[in-house]
């Protein structure tokens, strides 16, 4: 028996394609897997199936290790995130092959609770996100986490003094 493709088979297998297509493209951007180590409050490594991908939380920028709260940033994000199903919405990679994205924890966002705890800078060189930045003022003005230190030394002047000590 022969089979003949007409017209409308043809345009439905191009339909399918072009959805499966879609559908693939946008799923690209988002990684949902379980959340396996913490490097620090703003990095992470989300696990799913065999696969580990490294998370840096775009938009903010937590203390570093050695750093006033670094610590504390580091358990706060343990705490809401370690062995937990995540989502994480990103758009990009950066020179160390991390990805920078938005790491939500149900309808938690992370990278938000981070801020609103005064645990991380909102990180503008890189968002302009007016929320994040409301949500820094906010901490600020109530002494929250790292604001309540007496004269806060943001991450990246840390890491640049750091690196003129050596």
């Amino acid at each position: 028996m022969r089979y003949r493709l007409n017209k409308k088979h043809i345009l439905s297998l191009v339909l399918v394609l072009v959805a499966v297509w879609v559908i693939n493209f946008f799923n690209k951007s988002e990684i949902r897997g379980r959340v396996v180590s913490i490097q620090d409050g703003d990095t992470i490594t989300v696990l799913r199936g065999t696969t580990t991908y490294k998370i840096r939380l775009f938009g903010v920028d937590c203390p570093e290790k050695g750093q006033a709260f670094g610590n504390v940033a580091r358990q706060f994000t343990s705490d809401l995130a370690f062995n937990k199903a995540v989502k994480v919405k990103y758009t990009e990679r950066d020179q160390y092959k991390r990805y920078l994205g938005t790491v939500y924890v149900g309808e938690t966002n992370l990278n938000k609770e981070l801020v609103k705890a005064g645990l991380a800078w909102h990180y503008k060189e890189y968002s302009d996100d007016p929320v994040m930045a409301a949500l820094e003022i906010k901490a600020r003005l109530g002494k929250k986490g790292l604001w309540s230190d007496h004269k806060p030394i943001a991450p990246w002047e840390f890491r640049r003094l750091k690196r003129e000590k050596t």
